[in-house]
């Protein structure tokens, strides 16, 4: 992290007040603004992220943008991930779990080992999308994500701006934390964003492919990933610290000691060389 950017409890929580109540494209100006080419918006290209790129491209083109490619994503991510890059003119940085970790885990447990367990589910989502995150993260002060309140529950007290203890004391920016679903793709078709071509085709939250499915018009936007699970969290852990006794030992072995940056989610990763 780089001291000049850095910011304590009392100012993040003065600058959430202040922000809570600007637009969306406010907030990233704030944002790029104060942190400059040490901001980077870390997008999955669902409809949310899509949004953001377009409004952050307008206020400054050169923008730094990065995605996790955990490997397992749909054929039709990546072909947004093209058409996005085409029409802002944008480098997208692209950040892959760890080849080796991965091999472990697969050889382990076998490729679809999230069908079978949650902790293995969370173990899937730790090496694929956790750890490659922490390490994306150390090359940034601040990042924009998203999140909006009405996702889910563990996301219903999210702020437009706070610190990052899961990531070691960096800013994290929600600005479309107070949008609803509807607000979100009025914008998109409103400035012809480019969106994943799943949402026609009944899918309202994109996740990896085979984590991910259609859901019908009514349903909760997240009711569609991880679906088979009964009570589970409804999230992988990217954007809450996620412990449940039951992966960490597991991915501390897989680990081998040494480690993909870091170390287990939860309070054993607690620097920036440490995500959860």
């Amino acid at each position: 992290m780089h001291t000049e950017h850095q910011m304590d409890e009392l100012e993040a929580g003065e600058a959430a007040v202040e922000l809570d109540a600007l637009e969306p494209q406010e907030v990233l100006a704030w944002a790029i603004e104060r942190f400059g080419r040490q901001l980077g918006i870390c997008s999955s290209f669902q409809a949310e992220g899509c949004a953001l790129i377009d409004m952050a491209s307008r206020i400054d083109p050169g923008v730094r943008v990065f995605t996790i490619d955990t490997g397992r994503q749909p054929e039709q991510t990546y072909r947004l991930i093209d058409r996005i890059r085409d029409r802002y003119g944008i480098k997208i940085e692209v950040f892959l779990p760890d080849t080796r970790v991965v091999e472990q885990m697969v050889s382990r447990h076998g490729a679809n080992l999230f069908y079978r367990d949650v902790n293995l589910r969370l173990l899937c989502c730790q090496v694929r999308k956790v750890l490659p995150l922490r390490r994306a993260l150390m090359n940034f002060d601040a990042w924009v994500t998203g999140l909006r309140r009405d996702q889910w529950a563990t996301r219903s007290n999210i702020r437009k701006i706070e610190i990052d203890h899961d990531h070691g004391g960096i800013v994290k920016f929600a600005p479309l934390a107070d949008w609803t679903e509807a607000e979100v793709w009025d914008y998109i078709r409103a400035n012809d964003v480019p969106y994943n071509e799943l949402y026609d085709q009944g899918y309202k939250s994109i996740g990896c492919s085979p984590c991910t499915r259609a859901v019908a018009s009514d349903a909760d936007p997240r009711s569609g990933r991880w679906w088979w699970e009964t009570g589970a969290p409804k999230e992988c852990g990217m954007h809450c610290s996620i412990e449940t006794g039951g992966f960490e030992h597991e991915l501390a072995a897989l680990l081998g000691g040494h480690g993909a940056n870091g170390h287990v989610n939860g309070s054993v990763a607690s620097s920036p060389a440490g995500k959860s």
